[in-house]
C-alpha cells in the first residue's frame, strides 16, 4: 500500500497497519456475514418502531410555526433574487446600448 509517512503514522495509532505499514485487518463484508448474526426483518422493523417512539416530535403549532417562517424567507429570497436579476438586465441593456 503507497502511503506517506503521515498516513501511515495515522493508520498505526488507528490499529489499521502495523509497523511495516502491512495491513492488519480489513473491513468485513456485510454479505459474508453468517445469518445468525444479522436481525430478521421483523426484528429490524421493531427496531425502527422503538427508534420512532424515541423521536421527540414537534407538536402541530411548531409545524405551523416552521413552515410559515419557510415560507416567509422564501418570498424574501425570491423577491432578492428577482430585484436583482432585473438590476442586472436593465445595467446590461445600458451597456450594450440595447
Amino acid at each position: 500500500m503507497a502511503m506517506n509517512r503521515e498516513q501511515r503514522r495515522y493508520l498505526q495509532r488507528q490499529g489499521q497497519v502495523d509497523k511495516d505499514g502491512n495491513v492488519v485487518a480489513r473491513r468485513v463484508d456485510r454479505a459474508q456475514v453468517p445469518n445468525e448474526e444479522r436481525d430478521s426483518p421483523s426484528q429490524f422493523l421493531k427496531g425502527i418502531k422503538t427508534e420512532l417512539n424515541r423521536v421527540t416530535w414537534p407538536t402541530r403549532a411548531e409545524v405551523i410555526n416552521y413552515s410559515i417562517v419557510v415560507l416567509i424567507t422564501l418570498i424574501i429570497i425570491t423577491a432578492i433574487v428577482t430585484g436583482l436579476d432585473v438590476v442586472f438586465s436593465r445595467l446590461v441593456d445600458l451597456v450594450l446600448g440595447l
